[in-house]
């Protein structure tokens, strides 16, 4: 598979580093000489200096080869043009493009289907959100995931010092856990990766994946020791395009929510935007002003302001204020370990939401979702088995699985069958599969095809 990477930034060098890694043959243009050596430098890729909005350079890349094209620039007519002359160039490429502004998106259908024939226009932004709901909708989860419409939830949990599991072997979790279908895919400890057997115990500050149904899944949580409560009040800090959306999205919900933005201009472009969010014009690193907004109440601060040390200054303001939770928006992911190593709840990053969202479009096979786990080289993926694929039609426990892949779930139909070693996968079934980043190849191949023609 040969893809091309229109941009050497932090979101086409984090795809191009996971791609490298599985060994796809992948170009990256990009104008900068300085970028473009320093990814050369470490990843096994070709590169091409230039624009990727000039079809001499798509082509000096191979497009005309090329499967996919992935156009994340931070510029959007950048990525236009780009998937503009693919179109004329390699009419039968997959085109996926990172679009911010609102004058483009709001036009997306034009760009899909009537226009350039984008296969996904993606909107870093508009992304992001979408991870603060899915994040809002179990407090008390540092990760979730949704797989078959949301029937089937992931989710990463710390495991308290008082939980009722703290020291259970996996083997023993059925005697506590009853008939509810769970099935815990992946622990991490003290920042190493743990694949679990049943031989594994779960220990107090382990980081623990799971995976149940949603009309399961307050059951499942009880059963960790979590009793978390619905979401009512909320601080959302910085009124740009992120805070704008994120409140909207919350009047819809019911949810009560204040937004503090030091820009008065701002403040009037939201007022007339908003109908039930209080908007507060002041500075959300302003203690006293927090202090005065009752801050310790809420029972989420989000900060999503252009800044990130504002960012998290004010969570950490927050926190110390009383606030019960809190999530902080993050640009650059080099800065994602150090905030996460000072105790703050929740990192949301609008980069690493679009480069989620990308992956289900690289991925071989009939793929639906795709996540990737919270620092770990870890991806889970729900996928179609297919007729020919070397998953289906036999028991599971005879399947020659490398070390580092697990079959959380199968999906049939409306039935969500939690997987034993002698459970069968049938065509057209949907399979959730965990895998380690450098299994990946392993697991596209076997969705595809009958290994043993290999």
């Amino acid at each position: 598979m040969k893809i091309i990477i229109v941009g050497a930034g932090e979101v086409g060098f984090n795809i191009a580093q996971r791609l490298a890694s599985e060994d796809k043959e992948v170009v990256v243009i990009d104008r900068s000489p300085e970028q473009l050596k320093q990814l050369s430098e470490v990843l096994d890729v070709q590169v091409v200096q230039g624009s990727g909005s000039s079809p001499g350079i798509l082509e000096d890349a191979g497009i005309a080869g090329a499967e996919i094209l992935l156009a994340v620039t931070d510029s959007d007519d950048t990525n236009l043009i780009a998937c503009l002359f693919a179109n004329f160039l390699a009419p039968g490429v997959i085109k996926v493009a990172r679009i911010r502004d609102e004058k483009y998106s709001n036009y997306q259908h034009l760009l899909e289907k009537d226009i350039l024939k984008i296969s996904l226009v993606i909107n870093p932004e508009v992304e992001v959100v979408k991870t603060i709901q899915r994040l809002m909708s179990v407090p008390g989860a540092v990760d979730i995931g949704e797989f078959a419409q949301g029937r089937v939830k992931l989710i990463g949990i710390k495991v308290a010092g008082e939980s009722p599991l703290a020291g259970t072997r996996l083997l023993e979790l059925r005697q506590k856990i009853g008939e509810t279908g769970l099935v815990i895919g992946a622990i991490i400890r003290e920042n190493r990766l743990i694949v679990p057997t049943g031989r594994n115990r779960l220990e107090a500050g382990d980081l623990v994946y799971f995976v149940c149904e949603k009309e399961h899944l307050d059951h499942v949580l009880n059963i960790f020791g979590q009793y978390p409560k619905p979401i009512r009040d909320v601080m959302i800090i910085g009124g740009g395009h992120i805070g704008r959306r994120l409140a909207a999205t919350l009047e819809k919900e019911a949810v009560r929510a204040k937004l503090i933005e030091k820009d008065s201009v701002c403040c009037h472009s939201l007022s007339e935007r908003l109908n039930h969010t209080l908007i507060i014009h002041g500075d959300g690193t302003d203690q006293e002003l927090l202090e005065q907004e009752n801050i310790g109440e809420m029972d989420l601060v989000i900060t999503v302001t252009e800044d990130e040390e504002t960012n998290v200054l004010a969570s950490l303001l927050a926190k110390r204020l009383g606030a019960e939770r809190t999530i902080t928006r993050i640009n650059k992911f080099a800065y994602v370990p150090l905030v996460e190593a000072i105790g703050l709840d929740h990192i949301v990053s609008p980069r690493l939401s679009a480069i989620d969202t990308i992956l289900q479009y690289i991925r071989r096979g009939k793929v639906i979702t795709t996540l990737s786990l919270k620092g770990e080289e870890v991806e889970v993926l729900e996928a179609v088995a297919l007729e020919t694929s070397d998953l289906v039609s036999k028991p599971l426990k005879n399947l020659r699985f490398p070390t580092g892949i697990i079959v959380l779930a199968i999906l049939r139909g409306d039935k969500v069958i939690v997987p034993t070693g002698e459970s069968i996968v049938l065509p057209q079934d949907r399979v959730i599969i965990i895998s380690s980043r450098k299994n990946m190849p392993w697991v596209e191949k076997a969705l595809m095809v009958n290994l043993e023609y290999f």
